[in-house]
Protein backbone atom coordinates (compact mmCIF):
# COMPACT_ATOMS: atom_id res chain seq x y z
CA UNK A 1 0.00 0.00 0.00
CA UNK A 2 1.57 3.75 -0.97
CA UNK A 3 2.16 5.82 1.99
CA UNK A 4 0.24 8.48 -0.01
CA UNK A 5 -1.94 9.33 -3.04
CA UNK A 6 -0.49 12.70 -3.43
CA UNK A 7 3.17 13.03 -4.42
CA UNK A 8 2.93 16.71 -5.50
CA UNK A 9 0.32 18.81 -2.98
CA UNK A 10 0.97 21.77 -5.20
CA UNK A 11 -1.80 20.27 -7.53
CA UNK A 12 -4.13 20.63 -4.83
CA UNK A 13 -3.00 23.55 -2.76
CA UNK A 14 -0.71 26.29 -3.48
CA UNK A 15 0.41 29.73 -1.85
CA UNK A 16 1.17 32.78 -3.41
CA UNK A 17 1.97 36.28 -2.28
CA UNK A 18 2.08 39.30 -4.52
CA UNK A 19 2.41 43.16 -4.58
CA UNK A 20 -0.67 45.25 -5.76
CA UNK A 21 -0.90 47.18 -8.46
CA UNK A 22 -4.06 49.11 -8.68
CA UNK A 23 -4.86 47.69 -11.92
CA UNK A 24 -6.86 44.61 -13.47
CA UNK A 25 -4.05 41.80 -13.95
CA UNK A 26 -4.20 38.20 -13.39
CA UNK A 27 -1.80 36.46 -10.77
CA UNK A 28 -0.09 33.21 -11.91
CA UNK A 29 0.75 30.15 -9.36
CA UNK A 30 4.32 29.45 -9.14
CA UNK A 31 4.24 25.67 -7.94
CA UNK A 32 5.24 22.52 -9.51
CA UNK A 33 2.19 21.77 -10.83
CA UNK A 34 -0.65 24.07 -12.43
CA UNK A 35 -3.50 25.17 -10.49
CA UNK A 36 -6.92 25.94 -10.98
CA UNK A 37 -7.95 27.34 -7.87
CA UNK A 38 -11.73 26.82 -6.28
CA UNK A 39 -10.96 28.34 -2.93
CA UNK A 40 -9.21 31.49 -2.59
CA UNK A 41 -8.57 32.90 0.51
CA UNK A 42 -6.46 36.74 0.39
CA UNK A 43 -4.89 38.63 3.11
CA UNK A 44 -3.58 42.20 2.46
CA UNK A 45 -0.55 41.62 4.66
CA UNK A 46 0.83 45.57 5.30
CA UNK A 47 -2.79 46.93 6.85
CA UNK A 48 -4.99 46.02 8.90
CA UNK A 49 -8.09 45.13 5.83
CA UNK A 50 -10.79 42.17 6.52
CA UNK A 51 -9.80 38.62 4.93
CA UNK A 52 -11.46 38.27 1.47
CA UNK A 53 -12.65 34.51 0.57
CA UNK A 54 -13.92 33.78 -2.81
CA UNK A 55 -15.08 30.32 -4.20
CA UNK A 56 -15.85 29.10 -8.04
CA UNK A 57 -19.05 27.84 -6.56
CA UNK A 58 -20.73 31.02 -5.66
CA UNK A 59 -18.89 32.87 -8.35
CA UNK A 60 -16.14 35.11 -8.50
CA UNK A 61 -16.51 38.79 -7.33
CA UNK A 62 -18.34 36.91 -4.25
CA UNK A 63 -16.47 37.70 -1.47
CA UNK A 64 -17.07 37.11 2.49
CA UNK A 65 -14.46 37.19 5.44
CA UNK A 66 -13.31 35.24 8.07
CA UNK A 67 -12.93 37.73 10.31
CA UNK A 68 -16.70 38.86 10.74
CA UNK A 69 -19.62 37.42 10.01
CA UNK A 70 -21.13 39.90 7.47
CA UNK A 71 -23.19 38.15 4.78
CA UNK A 72 -21.84 37.59 1.23
CA UNK A 73 -21.48 40.35 -1.19
CA UNK A 74 -20.57 41.27 -4.66
CA UNK A 75 -17.20 43.66 -5.41
CA UNK A 76 -16.98 43.48 -8.93
CA UNK A 77 -13.17 44.83 -8.97
CA UNK A 78 -12.04 42.24 -6.46
CA UNK A 79 -11.54 38.30 -7.63
CA UNK A 80 -12.81 38.55 -11.36
CA UNK A 81 -11.74 35.03 -12.47
CA UNK A 82 -10.71 31.31 -11.71
CA UNK A 83 -7.89 30.76 -13.97
CA UNK A 84 -6.35 27.64 -15.34
CA UNK A 85 -2.90 28.57 -13.00
CA UNK A 86 -3.83 31.40 -10.54
CA UNK A 87 -6.57 33.47 -11.13
CA UNK A 88 -7.48 37.34 -12.15
CA UNK A 89 -7.93 40.82 -10.02
CA UNK A 90 -10.01 43.71 -10.52
CA UNK A 91 -7.97 47.67 -9.00
CA UNK A 92 -10.00 46.91 -5.89
CA UNK A 93 -7.43 47.87 -3.20
CA UNK A 94 -8.23 45.47 -0.83
CA UNK A 95 -7.31 42.66 -2.91
CA UNK A 96 -4.77 44.55 -5.30
CA UNK A 97 -4.14 47.80 -3.71
CA UNK A 98 -0.88 49.91 -5.30
CA UNK A 99 1.79 49.12 -3.28
CA UNK A 100 0.35 46.93 -1.09
CA UNK A 101 1.39 43.54 -0.01
CA UNK A 102 -0.76 40.31 -0.66
CA UNK A 103 -0.98 36.78 0.02
CA UNK A 104 -3.39 34.40 -1.85
CA UNK A 105 -3.98 30.31 -0.27
CA UNK A 106 -5.75 28.42 -3.17
CA UNK A 107 -7.47 25.09 -3.35
CA UNK A 108 -8.89 22.73 -6.12
CA UNK A 109 -11.70 21.32 -6.17
CA UNK A 110 -13.49 20.15 -9.11
CA UNK A 111 -12.43 23.18 -11.57
CA UNK A 112 -16.00 24.94 -10.78
CA UNK A 113 -17.81 21.77 -11.89
CA UNK A 114 -20.85 21.34 -9.32
CA UNK A 115 -23.35 18.79 -9.05
CA UNK A 116 -26.74 18.06 -7.06
CA UNK A 117 -26.64 16.24 -4.45
CA UNK A 118 -29.51 14.71 -2.45
CA UNK A 119 -28.06 12.35 -0.34
CA UNK A 120 -29.40 14.23 2.59
CA UNK A 121 -32.94 15.70 3.74
CA UNK A 122 -31.97 19.16 1.99
CA UNK A 123 -30.51 19.36 -2.02
CA UNK A 124 -26.83 20.44 -1.75
CA UNK A 125 -24.52 21.40 -4.46
CA UNK A 126 -21.62 20.13 -4.43
CA UNK A 127 -18.24 20.34 -5.82
CA UNK A 128 -15.62 18.21 -4.44
CA UNK A 129 -12.09 16.43 -4.74
CA UNK A 130 -12.33 13.52 -3.32
CA UNK A 131 -7.70 12.64 -4.02
CA UNK A 132 -7.56 15.90 -1.63
CA UNK A 133 -10.30 15.65 0.61
CA UNK A 134 -12.13 19.17 -0.31
CA UNK A 135 -15.83 19.85 -1.28
CA UNK A 136 -17.31 23.44 -1.38
CA UNK A 137 -21.13 23.01 -0.81
CA UNK A 138 -23.98 25.63 -1.06
CA UNK A 139 -27.37 24.28 0.10
CA UNK A 140 -30.14 26.90 1.66
CA UNK A 141 -31.46 25.62 5.29
CA UNK A 142 -34.85 23.91 6.26
CA UNK A 143 -36.56 25.23 9.52
CA UNK A 144 -35.38 22.06 11.76
CA UNK A 145 -32.88 19.50 11.96
CA UNK A 146 -31.79 18.74 8.69
CA UNK A 147 -28.90 16.78 6.80
CA UNK A 148 -26.83 17.56 3.44
CA UNK A 149 -24.78 15.73 1.34
CA UNK A 150 -21.01 16.81 1.63
CA UNK A 151 -19.58 14.38 -1.77
CA UNK A 152 -16.31 13.93 0.31
CA UNK A 153 -17.17 10.10 0.17
CA UNK A 154 -15.65 9.67 3.64
CA UNK A 155 -16.52 11.08 6.70
CA UNK A 156 -14.97 14.84 7.42
CA UNK A 157 -12.64 15.86 9.73
CA UNK A 158 -13.08 19.63 9.56
CA UNK A 159 -16.29 21.52 8.60
CA UNK A 160 -16.31 25.15 8.00
CA UNK A 161 -19.64 26.76 7.25
CA UNK A 162 -21.33 30.33 6.67
CA UNK A 163 -24.91 32.28 5.81
CA UNK A 164 -24.75 33.68 3.21
CA UNK A 165 -27.41 35.71 3.26
CA UNK A 166 -27.62 36.73 6.74
CA UNK A 167 -25.01 39.36 8.69
CA UNK A 168 -24.24 38.39 12.60
CA UNK A 169 -24.35 34.72 12.04
CA UNK A 170 -20.59 33.48 12.94
CA UNK A 171 -19.24 31.24 10.61
CA UNK A 172 -19.49 27.75 12.68
CA UNK A 173 -16.60 25.52 12.45
CA UNK A 174 -16.61 21.52 13.44
CA UNK A 175 -12.93 19.65 14.47
CA UNK A 176 -13.01 15.86 14.72
CA UNK A 177 -11.73 16.62 17.99
CA UNK A 178 -14.60 17.91 19.43
CA UNK A 179 -16.49 14.23 18.72
CA UNK A 180 -19.64 13.58 16.99
CA UNK A 181 -21.63 16.82 16.22
CA UNK A 182 -25.04 15.16 17.07
CA UNK A 183 -24.12 14.08 20.60
CA UNK A 184 -20.92 16.69 21.69
CA UNK A 185 -21.82 19.35 20.01
CA UNK A 186 -18.95 21.34 19.90
CA UNK A 187 -18.05 24.41 17.55
CA UNK A 188 -15.38 27.59 17.47
CA UNK A 189 -16.30 30.00 15.22
CA UNK A 190 -13.51 31.26 12.76
CA UNK A 191 -14.60 34.64 13.20
CA UNK A 192 -13.77 34.79 17.06
CA UNK A 193 -11.19 34.04 19.60
CA UNK A 194 -14.07 32.48 21.84
CA UNK A 195 -13.15 28.94 23.27
CA UNK A 196 -14.87 25.53 21.87
CA UNK A 197 -18.42 25.70 23.15
CA UNK A 198 -21.12 23.40 23.65
CA UNK A 199 -24.84 23.70 22.23
CA UNK A 200 -26.30 19.99 21.48
CA UNK A 201 -28.40 20.23 18.59
CA UNK A 202 -28.63 24.03 18.07
CA UNK A 203 -26.13 24.43 15.42
CA UNK A 204 -25.25 20.80 14.45
CA UNK A 205 -28.80 19.01 14.82
CA UNK A 206 -29.40 15.41 15.51
CA UNK A 207 -28.33 13.90 12.62
CA UNK A 208 -24.44 13.48 13.10
CA UNK A 209 -22.39 12.99 9.98
CA UNK A 210 -20.87 10.20 7.82
CA UNK A 211 -19.28 9.38 5.02
CA UNK A 212 -21.90 10.62 2.80
CA UNK A 213 -23.79 13.31 5.24
CA UNK A 214 -23.29 16.15 7.86
CA UNK A 215 -26.52 17.07 10.01
CA UNK A 216 -27.61 20.72 11.25
CA UNK A 217 -29.77 22.78 12.65
CA UNK A 218 -31.19 25.85 11.36
CA UNK A 219 -34.01 27.10 13.86
CA UNK A 220 -32.45 30.55 13.45
CA UNK A 221 -31.46 30.43 9.64
CA UNK A 222 -34.07 28.51 7.78
CA UNK A 223 -34.13 29.07 4.19
CA UNK A 224 -30.59 31.29 4.17
CA UNK A 225 -28.42 30.80 1.77
CA UNK A 226 -25.53 28.95 3.22
CA UNK A 227 -21.89 27.58 2.17
CA UNK A 228 -19.49 24.89 3.33
CA UNK A 229 -16.01 24.23 3.06
CA UNK A 230 -15.76 20.60 4.28
CA UNK A 231 -12.10 18.30 4.76
CA UNK A 232 -11.16 15.06 5.19
CA UNK A 233 -8.09 13.75 6.46
CA UNK A 234 -5.55 12.42 3.97
CA UNK A 235 -2.13 10.73 4.71
CA UNK A 236 1.00 12.83 4.14
CA UNK A 237 -0.96 16.00 2.70
CA UNK A 238 -3.97 17.17 4.82
CA UNK A 239 -3.58 16.40 8.96
CA UNK A 240 -6.68 17.79 11.51
CA UNK A 241 -5.91 16.76 14.60
CA UNK A 242 -5.44 18.55 18.57
CA UNK A 243 -2.19 18.91 20.75
CA UNK A 244 -1.61 20.23 24.74
CA UNK A 245 0.45 23.36 24.92
CA UNK A 246 2.99 23.33 27.89
CA UNK A 247 4.46 26.80 27.51
CA UNK A 248 7.64 26.27 26.77
CA UNK A 249 10.20 27.35 23.90
CA UNK A 250 10.52 23.74 23.16
CA UNK A 251 7.36 23.10 22.65
CA UNK A 252 5.09 19.94 21.64
CA UNK A 253 5.94 18.37 18.32
CA UNK A 254 3.18 17.48 16.13
CA UNK A 255 2.98 14.66 14.16
CA UNK A 256 1.92 14.96 10.26
CA UNK A 257 3.20 13.08 8.57
CA UNK A 258 4.57 15.67 5.81
CA UNK A 259 6.57 18.70 5.38
CA UNK A 260 4.12 21.30 6.14
CA UNK A 261 2.94 24.00 3.83
CA UNK A 262 0.37 25.64 5.84
CA UNK A 263 -1.02 25.51 8.81
CA UNK A 264 -3.67 27.21 11.13
CA UNK A 265 -3.53 26.77 15.21
CA UNK A 266 -6.07 27.75 17.45
CA UNK A 267 -7.12 27.33 21.69
CA UNK A 268 -10.27 25.73 22.25
CA UNK A 269 -9.85 24.90 25.66
CA UNK A 270 -9.90 29.34 26.10
CA UNK A 271 -9.96 32.18 24.40
CA UNK A 272 -6.99 32.68 21.29
CA UNK A 273 -6.64 33.90 18.30
CA UNK A 274 -6.45 31.93 14.89
CA UNK A 275 -2.94 31.79 14.00
CA UNK A 276 -1.86 30.92 10.51
CA UNK A 277 1.86 30.40 9.27
CA UNK A 278 2.90 28.94 5.84
CA UNK A 279 5.95 28.54 3.56
CA UNK A 280 6.03 31.22 1.39
CA UNK A 281 5.20 34.22 3.35
CA UNK A 282 7.81 33.19 5.76
CA UNK A 283 10.38 29.99 4.31
CA UNK A 284 13.08 29.52 6.99
CA UNK A 285 12.68 28.20 10.19
CA UNK A 286 11.91 29.32 12.56
CA UNK A 287 8.78 30.55 10.95
CA UNK A 288 7.40 33.63 12.32
CA UNK A 289 5.28 35.32 10.41
CA UNK A 290 1.46 35.27 11.76
CA UNK A 291 -1.68 36.18 10.22
CA UNK A 292 -4.40 36.07 12.37
CA UNK A 293 -7.68 34.86 10.73
CA UNK A 294 -10.06 36.14 13.11
CA UNK A 295 -8.89 39.74 12.70
CA UNK A 296 -8.71 42.58 10.34
CA UNK A 297 -4.82 43.35 11.11
CA UNK A 298 -2.20 43.44 9.19
CA UNK A 299 0.52 40.46 9.49
CA UNK A 300 2.51 39.87 12.54
CA UNK A 301 6.09 38.50 13.75
CA UNK A 302 5.74 36.03 16.64
CA UNK A 303 8.62 36.86 19.24
CA UNK A 304 9.02 32.68 18.85
CA UNK A 305 7.13 30.65 16.34
CA UNK A 306 7.11 27.37 15.11
CA UNK A 307 9.31 24.88 13.24
CA UNK A 308 8.40 23.17 9.84
CA UNK A 309 10.04 19.91 10.06
CA UNK A 310 9.87 16.95 7.37
CA UNK A 311 7.05 15.37 9.15
CA UNK A 312 5.85 18.17 11.18
CA UNK A 313 5.61 21.06 13.16
CA UNK A 314 7.51 21.81 16.46
CA UNK A 315 6.11 24.74 18.38
CA UNK A 316 8.56 27.28 19.83
CA UNK A 317 6.69 29.71 21.49
CA UNK A 318 6.19 30.60 25.57
CA UNK A 319 3.80 33.16 27.18
CA UNK A 320 0.34 34.12 27.15
CA UNK A 321 -1.84 35.03 24.75
CA UNK A 322 -0.55 32.75 22.09
CA UNK A 323 -0.57 29.28 20.14
CA UNK A 324 1.26 27.44 22.74
CA UNK A 325 0.35 28.97 26.19
CA UNK A 326 -1.85 26.15 28.51
CA UNK A 327 -4.85 23.90 27.25
CA UNK A 328 -6.00 22.41 24.57
CA UNK A 329 -5.89 23.31 20.56
CA UNK A 330 -6.74 22.73 17.40
CA UNK A 331 -4.78 22.53 14.25
CA UNK A 332 -5.58 22.26 10.41
CA UNK A 333 -2.34 21.86 8.47
CA UNK A 334 -1.98 20.99 4.48
CA UNK A 335 1.20 19.71 2.87
CA UNK A 336 4.42 21.08 0.77
CA UNK A 337 5.82 17.46 0.21
CA UNK A 338 4.93 13.76 1.95
CA UNK A 339 7.45 12.48 4.69
CA UNK A 340 7.60 9.42 2.14
CA UNK A 341 6.56 9.34 -1.59
CA UNK A 342 4.74 7.13 -3.40
CA UNK A 343 7.52 4.86 -4.12
CA UNK A 344 8.59 5.18 -0.88
CA UNK A 345 11.41 8.33 -1.00
CA UNK A 346 11.57 9.88 1.93
CA UNK A 347 11.66 13.74 1.21
CA UNK A 348 14.17 16.57 2.76
CA UNK A 349 13.48 18.32 5.56
CA UNK A 350 13.91 22.21 5.81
Amino acid sequence: MAYTTIDDPSAHFQTITYSGNGASRSITNTGNSDLKPDWVWIKERNNAVSHRIFDSSRGATKRIFSNNADAESTQSNSLTAFNTDGFSLGDGGSVNGGSDTYVAWQWKANGGTTSSNTSGSVTSTVQANTTAGISIVTWTAANGAYTIGHGLGTTPAMVITKDRDTSERNWWTWHQAFGDPASAGGYVALNKNDAKATAVNSIWGTQGLSSTLFGFDASTSQNDAHVGYFFAEKEGYSKFGSYEANNSTNGPFIYTGFKPAWVILKCSGSTGNWFLFDNTRDNSNMVTQAIYVDLAAAENTESNGIDFLSNGIKLRQSGSGGFNHSGTYIFMAFAENPFVDSSGIPVTAR
